[in-house]
């Protein structure tokens, strides 16, 4: 019996992007760059986005792997008290209401928000 080949497994092309949405290039450098500054070690990542991975519900295709990453991320500012879910959940709000204020065209800041909420929520409760 022979091992198939791996390049005939995989054969990315090379113009297709990396990430499928700018949001998941994001979050991928998010956690790249808490683990540089030593916020947390790589083997707790990996047992963080592991659990995430494995929890009921998640696609076997693997479609919904960034949204994992991004609930691992969250779990783990949790978790250190870097970020409390509620500041999460507020600043995330913040920037849909600020997407939705923003002109077709222009950048997306959260100084559009009308309601301005995020600015008042502190980093961690």
């Amino acid at each position: 019996m022979s091992r198939p080949d791996a390049a005939a497994r995989v054969s990315p092309d090379l113009d297709d992007p990396v990430f499928a949405e700018p949001w998941q290039a994001e979050a991928f450098a998010m956690v790249l760059a808490l683990h540089e500054k030593g916020l947390f070690s790589w083997g707790e990542w990996a047992d963080t986005l592991s659990s995430q991975l494995k929890k009921p519900g998640v696609a076997a295709d693997g479609s919904d792997y960034y949204d994992c990453w991004l609930r691992a991320l969250e779990a783990l500012l949790a978790a250190k008290s870097l970020a409390s879910p509620h500041h999460v959940e507020t600043l995330a709000a913040a920037w849909q209401r600020a997407a939705h204020a923003t002109p077709h065209g222009k950048p997306i800041l959260l100084e559009n928000d009308p309601e301005g909420a995020a600015m008042s929520v502190p980093p961690s409760e």
